[in-house]
């Protein structure tokens, strides 16, 4: 569950509750989160999620008890913080503006945490125009208003029950990206060795095909055996998948790019994998690995938009 299904969760726990959003309109220099950044305030003082990572949520906070008491929308700026250690700021040197509202007609209407939700179950991008002059916010993308777009959640097709994918799958849990093993061998393709990951035993270019990547979705292959790794590249390659890793040596990579490259892949296609898989970070044993291919991952992901 990645932060924006649980801000949709908590939406709807609270939805009898007095509620307000604060989301992040626009920043400048190290903004410690971006734009589009949800912090969902109850009135009882409970809250989900973060606009600023901490620095300067007190604040938001009393503007969205304000919000609720009133019904207003109200638009907070914060900049570098001043030497009154009370007064709130962003020690990172950036800054930023926080839109806070009202959860209701007059402000963020709780239907769109439904809309949304549905949508990115659906696999749909969901777009939501605000009106930073009144506050109301509605579905759709309206020139000259603010438009957060909701992009579907993340995921990643681990493809090849190895050690390395034992750090991968938890790590990309951790960072909200929902991982599902791969691998036809059932030797390997464990709950044992996999907790609380989802299994597919097909063979990856079945069940890569049956997942239908998109842009938010990542095909990571790790077995070192051709036969079970280039069915699933080659599936991800004529899909719209956004990231494609290939795990192994520069040798194997380039056997690898020759043996796709005779069934008709062009050069454009091809670059599209990522081999070495990952970041060059001098990674050693299999939990490095992992982590300098989830890093590589989600540079690929936040490149995109």
């Amino acid at each position: 569950m990645d932060d924006l299904e649980t801000l949709c969760v908590r939406a709807r726990e609270w939805r009898q509750d007095g509620l307000a959003l604060a989301t992040v309109i626009s920043t400048w220099g190290s903004a410690p989160r971006p734009k589009g950044s949800h912090m969902l305030v109850n009135a009882d003082g409970r809250f989900e999620g973060s606009v600023s990572g901490g620095c300067v949520e007190s604040d938001v906070l009393q503007a969205a008890a304000d919000a609720i008491a009133d019904g207003v929308s109200r638009v907070r700026s914060y900049g570098v913080a001043d030497d009154d250690a009370w007064v709130a700021g962003l020690p990172c040197g950036g800054e930023i503006s926080v839109l806070v509202q009202p959860v209701g007609e007059a402000g963020f209407p709780p239907a769109l945490f439904d809309a949304i939700a549905a949508a990115r179950t659906a696999g749909q991008r969901f777009p939501v125009s605000t009106d930073l002059a009144t506050g109301l916010s509605k579905t759709g993308a309206t020139p000259g208003q603010f438009i957060n777009d909701y992009l579907p959640p993340r995921r990643v097709l681990i493809v090849g029950a190895v050690q390395i994918a034992q750090s991968l799958a938890p790590l990309c849990r951790a960072i909200g990206v929902s991982p599902v093993l791969i691998d036809p061998r059932g030797r390997f393709l464990t709950e044992e060795r996999f907790p609380g990951v989802t299994l597919d035993d097909r063979w990856p270019d079945d069940a890569i095909t049956a997942f239908a990547p998109d842009a938010a979705t990542a095909v990571i292959t790790l077995s070192h055996d051709p036969k079970i790794d280039d069915p699933a590249l080659i599936a991800a390659l004529t899909a719209q998948t956004g990231y494609i890793a290939a795990l192994g040596s520069r040798k194997s990579q380039a056997a690898r790019l020759e043996r796709l490259g005779a069934l008709g892949f062009s050069a454009a296609d091809l670059a599209r994998i990522d081999g070495p898989a990952g970041l060059d970070i001098g990674a050693v044993g299999p939990a490095e690995i992992a982590l300098s291919i989830a890093a590589g991952m989600i540079q690929a992901f936040n490149d995109r938009g």
